[in-house]
């Protein structure tokens, strides 16, 4: 189990948080060659503007593609399942790793771009289904701490493009192909082993209902022989379900009965790109040069920054057993929110104040164990299109918002982090040691949001001034007969 959980990891959460972070070290470099080739192109340089814009849609992109990629998810995992989705995916980083790494040769900007926007379209997928099979496979006990590991790569994955783009590595001018299409290498290696890896063993029996590959499964990864106790539980979710088949998007925002788990996924998601992180991975270079950090200095700084980050992923990973998923939520998010605060007020005073990152792999940790099978697809692909669409609107606009505002810009993302660790305070649960029936049964208890309780409804009797108007006659027929009879 953890080895499957490690090269699950390693071969699509690092290559995120690699992708993330990878355009930051040589950004001056890629705009040199956008320079370059637009001048060689059209006879001209592009103006500062039309090069903020195509460098800001380099790196948003990867964005764009990741909330392509998640709206075939569900469609995807039901078909080829957690671990063939996975398999398959793979395919798209070598195709992307082709294009980053011949662009230079071929003078083109558009393989770059067309690049990053094919690794988003991976990690949009893999992104929702790592969590979904890891969270499958995993007991209880285990769920939390198994389900922090990807977070913990994907942190890896920023601070080894942090190190990979130091000067005396593969920060200089001629490397930066190379250094976009390392990517394949991690894909490399889950490509070939994953492929001996079981299915998850609730996909197989909920879904495909092969009881013996469930249970051959479940030996495998528990390694032990005596699994009726989890083989009852699955019987148990699988009974509980009105149907076996996979609801749809539609379904799932018409449900009432889970309104309240879809909207706790729409605000963590969402929260969690819209906390400022993002604008940290995509531009911490920029923001140490208006922090007034000398150049030189600036690509450790950022270094530093990125082993922060591990330190905090394996701090919640090595604590969500113990503490639970929802104090780690309130707490990463408060203090992310205390931190971009910081960061004002050091910019401000131009004293640098190191960030700190939310617990980035809980959310896709709770969005496993709010939802049953039936519903859990939908609600990943609801969740990842919206964690897409916030981290494309991040990556995009925060250049212009960091001009326009300045230091103050980063008072927005402490407003959404407070605003989303009050959510989590007053609404989401506990799910530690919960089954997913008993935590559907939790958010069961729960009164809808969108309706009133029947003692809010009061009959408020008609009076007699107002029993004159004839009720089953429309007012402009009544209207009318006032008018004649006057």
């Amino acid at each position: 189990m953890l080895a499957a959980t490690l090269l699950a990891s390693f071969g699509s959460s690092l290559l995120y948080g690699y992708n993330l972070a990878v355009v930051n070290s040589p950004a001056v470099h890629i705009k040199a060659f956008y320079n370059a080739t637009w001048s060689q192109h059209y006879g001209q340089s592009p103006s500062q503007a039309l090069l903020t814009i195509m460098y800001s849609l380099t790196v948003s992109v990867f964005a764009l593609g990741g909330l392509v990629g998640s709206f075939p998810v569900g469609m995807l995992v039901t078909r080829y399942g957690r671990k063939g989705t996975l398999v398959r995916s793979t395919l798209l980083v070598f195709l992307a790793g082709i294009l980053m790494g011949f662009s230079r040769y071929l003078t083109s900007p558009e393989m770059v771009i067309l690049g990053r926007f094919i690794t988003g379209l991976h990690s949009g997928i893999c992104l929702s289904v790592v969590p979904m099979y890891l969270g499958e496979i995993a007991p209880k006990n285990l769920r939390g701490f198994l389900g922090l590991v990807p977070s913990i790569f994907i942190c890896l994955g920023v601070f080894s493009a942090q190190v990979l783009g130091l000067p005396e590595l593969l920060g200089e001018d001629g490397y930066w192909p190379l250094f976009l299409s390392l990517v394949v290498i991690p894909a490399s290696l889950q490509l070939l082993l994953l492929h001996w890896f079981p299915e998850s063993p609730r996909y197989l029996l909920i879904e495909k209902n092969n009881v013996r590959g469930a249970t051959d499964a479940l030996r495998w990864f528990l390694g032990k022989d005596d699994v009726r106790d989890v083989l009852e539980e699955m019987w148990e979710e699988r009974r509980s379900l009105s149907s076996l088949e996979t609801i749809s998007i539609w379904q799932l925002l018409r449900d009432g009965s889970v309104r309240w788990q879809t909207l706790s996924v729409v605000v963590i998601n969402m929260g969690m790109q819209l906390s400022g992180i993002d604008a940290i991975w995509f531009y911490t270079n920029t923001i140490f040069q208006h922090a007034g950090i000398p150049g030189p200095e600036i690509p450790y700084s950022t270094v530093g920054t990125g082993a922060i980050e591990v330190l905090a992923g394996l701090l919640g990973c090595f604590t969500i057993e113990k503490l639970g998923r929802r104090p780690l939520l309130i707490i990463g998010f408060s203090f992310m929110g205390f931190c971009c605060a910081g960061i004002t007020l050091a910019l401000v005073l131009q004293e640098f104040n190191p960030p700190l990152a939310p617990p980035a792999g809980v959310p896709f940790l709770m969005t496993a164990e709010l939802f049953k099978q039936s519903h859990r697809p939908a609600a990943y692909i609801v969740g990842g299109s919206l964690n897409w669409l916030s981290n494309f609107t991040v990556g995009f606009v925060f250049p212009f918002l960091q001009m326009s505002a300045g230091a103050f810009c980063y008072l927005v993302f402490c407003g959404v982090c407070v605003l989303v660790a009050l959510y989590v305070y007053l609404i989401i649960p506990e799910t530690k040691n919960k089954t997913f029936v008993e935590i559907s049964q939790i958010f069961a208890t729960r009164r809808p949001f969108l309706t009133a309780p029947a003692s809010a409804v009061k009959m408020v009797p008609l009076g007699r001034s107002y029993r004159r108007w004839p009720l089953a006659v429309p007012i402009h027929q009544h209207w009318g007969k006032q008018t004649a009879a006057g």
